[in-house]
C-alpha cells in the first residue's frame, strides 16, 4: 500500500511544480504524508459534487486539474464560503488533494497530447514549445499541432469532435466555410485565444480550444487564419485524466475517473426559435 508522500512524489516526478506558471498553485493542497492511499479519483475540478463523489467511492486522495485555491484567502471559514467548506470536508474525511494544472498542460503526456489523441491527430508537435534548455528536444510546450490521417472538411472535423469530446450543454461550435479541407490541426485544452496566432504561424487548418473570445475570433478569421473549433473548457481538459490515470495505475490498483460535467453551462437553447 503506498503513502501520501509516495504518490506526491510521483506525481511531482511526472509534472514537476517548476513546469507550472508563476501565478499558479500546483502540488499537495492537503493531506497527511504518511497517510495511507487505496483509491484515487481524478478530476478536472474540486467543486460540491465531485467531492462528493470521491467520499462516496471511499477514496483517499483526489487528483485534480484545476486549482482549489488559486487566489490567496485570509479565511477558510465553510459557513461563509464553499471552498472553505471543501476544505474541511476534505480535511474531516481524511483526504488528500494534490493539483496539476499548467505544470500538466505543457507535460508530454500532457493535457494537449489527449486532447489530440481524441481528434486522431498524429506527428505532434507542441504549439509553443517550451523554450527553457531542459525541454530541448522533449516535447514539451503548450497546446500541439499534428496531422489528420486524411483530410477532413472543416463540417466533418467539427463533426468528429462532438464525437469525440465528452458531451456537455453546450456542445462544439465552428468558424469559417464548412467546406474547407483540414489536413493539420492545432489543439489546446482549455482556455487557448492567447495561441491564436501561434496556430496561424504553425501552418494549421483549423485550431480547437475552449473559451474563444468574440473580438479575438473575429479578428483572426478575418485575417482567413486558420478555421476555429470552439469547445467547453471541461471538456478539453477531461480526456487528460485518462492519463493521469493509467499513470497512477502503476502505483495504486484503484483509480478513478470522473465523468461528471463540471462545466458551468448547464442550459442551451438556440436564439430565433419560437
Amino acid at each position: 500500500m503506498r503513502t501520501l508522500s509516495e504518490i506526491t512524489a510521483a506525481l511531482d516526478g511526472l509534472y514537476p511544480r517548476r513546469w507550472a506558471e508563476e501565478w499558479d498553485r500546483v502540488g499537495l493542497v492537503c493531506g497527511r504524508g504518511g497517510n495511507s492511499v487505496r483509491k484515487i479519483l481524478c478530476v478536472v475540478d474540486v467543486v460540491p459534487a465531485t467531492v462528493i463523489e470521491a467520499i462516496e467511492h471511499d477514496c483517499d486522495l483526489i487528483v485534480a486539474h484545476h486549482p482549489l485555491l488559486l487566489r490567496g484567502v485570509s479565511s477558510l471559514d465553510p459557513a461563509a464560503d464553499y471552498k472553505g467548506d471543501l476544505v474541511h470536508t476534505l480535511i474531516e474525511s481524511g483526504m488528500g488533494l494534490y493539483v496539476a494544472h499548467t505544470n500538466a498542460d505543457v507535460a508530454n503526456p500532457g493535457v494537449s497530447d489527449a486532447l489530440a489523441d481524441r481528434l486522431g491527430l498524429v506527428d505532434l508537435r507542441p504549439l509553443r514549445p517550451l523554450s527553457d534548455p531542459e525541454h530541448h528536444g522533449s516535447g514539451r510546450g503548450i497546446g500541439r499541432i499534428g496531422r489528420l490521417p486524411a483530410p477532413l472538411t472543416l463540417a466533418a472535423l467539427l463533426e468528429r469532435a462532438a464525437k469525440a469530446l465528452p458531451p456537455t450543454v453546450g456542445g462544439v461550435r465552428a468558424a469559417g466555410d464548412p467546406e474547407r479541407q483540414i489536413s493539420t490541426v492545432a489543439v489546446c485544452g482549455g482556455a487557448g485565444d492567447s495561441y491564436l496566432a501561434d496556430a496561424a504561424a504553425a501552418g494549421a487548418n483549423a485550431y480547437l480550444t475552449a473559451d474563444l473570445r468574440h473580438h479575438p475570433a473575429s479578428e483572426h478569421v478575418a485575417r482567413s487564419g486558420p478555421a476555429l473549433i470552439d469547445a467547453a473548457h471541461w471538456a478539453t481538459e477531461r480526456p487528460w485524466l485518462d492519463i493521469v490515470a493509467e499513470q497512477l495505475s502503476r502505483l495504486v490498483d484503484d483509480v478513478l475517473v470522473s465523468d461528471l460535467d463540471t462545466d458551468p453551462w448547464t442550459i442551451h437553447q438556440k436564439t430565433g426559435v419560437n
